[in-house]
């Protein structure tokens, strides 16, 4: 019954956004754990510069991906959760 014109493209949008944001935190998150395995390697190991050079980059760059990943996770969320209040129709 329900085919692609009949789609919302509010809700579109918000399912694009969500699969954006989940991209986003494994992304980051992934680069947080290459970051800590870095670390222990370069622990257990020689902890050279270069390794720190990596792990420091790793974890800027898992920053700069996570931190408008989690707002718009939150705000994908709240927008859910606005409309399941007021009795709109969110397309499950």
């Amino acid at each position: 019954m329900t085919d692609e014109s009949a789609i919302d493209p509010i809700l579109q949008r918000r399912a694009a956004a969500s699969r954006l944001v989940e991209l986003g935190h494994r992304v980051g998150y992934g680069l947080y754990g290459i970051a800590m395995l870095l670390f222990f390697i370069g622990l257990f190991t020689s902890f050279s510069s270069t390794v720190s050079t990596v792990i420091i980059g790793c974890i800027i760059a898992g920053s700069v991906v996570l931190a408008p990943t989690i707002v718009a996770g939150y705000a994908v969320k709240a927008a859910v959760r606005d409309d399941l209040e007021h009795g709109r129709d969110i397309g499950s």
